[in-house]
């Protein structure tokens, strides 16, 4: 993969989100880089994941998406946001032990402005560059003291999380790696 992009959460000693930690080990283990067109996780998903035989589940593949369109959001804008709705379809079926790659999106720079909710968008595409699922979902931001109430972290955490939030990174408002 590129030059690895490290999350906010990182930050965190013990944080444990089913899609991008290290510290949980029933979790996709999702890694970022930059990609021209925002940002990008390469996967390989064993039987661990699987559905149908050899066919990796589906409900995974919106948490995949989620997962890195959220990601790119906390990025390029340096806000966390919730999940508010998403929309995957399905072109093929992605199977067991296949490389993929998602890439996440963010097609309208200006929309929060306009409505307090970022649009964002997302491709799984396998190794020879074909979509096999597509995303689109809507998200809104949110301040940490405005949620502090549903979150499990201590001060400290609030603290380091807070200033990774405002540190600068290599992705502008769009979403696009400078």
């Amino acid at each position: 993969m590129d030059e690895s992009v490290h999350v906010p959460w990182s930050v965190i000693p013990d944080y444990r989100c089913f899609g991008c930690s290290p510290h949980n080990p029933a979790g996709l283990n999702l890694t970022f880089a930059p990609h021209p067109d925002g940002l990008q996780s390469r996967l390989r998903l064993g039987r661990a994941f699987e559905s149908y035989p050899g066919v990796v589940h589906g409900g995974l593949i919106g948490v995949i998406c989620d997962e890195v369109m959220g990601n790119l959001i906390v990025l390029a804008r340096g806000v966390p946001a919730f999940t508010v709705s998403q929309r995957t379809r399905f072109l093929t079926p992605l199977l067991i032990d296949h490389d993929y790659v998602c890439v996440a999106m963010l097609p309208d720079p200006e929309q929060p402005s306009r409505t307090g909710i970022i649009a964002a968008a997302a491709e799984i595409r396998d190794a020879d560059g074909a979509v096999c699922a597509t995303s689109t979902a809507g998200y809104r931001p949110f301040a940490l003291g405005e949620v502090r109430h549903l979150l499990t972290l201590g001060d400290t955490d609030v603290d380091r999380l807070t200033e990774a939030l405002s540190a600068p990174n290599t992705f502008s408002q769009n979403g696009l790696h400078r």
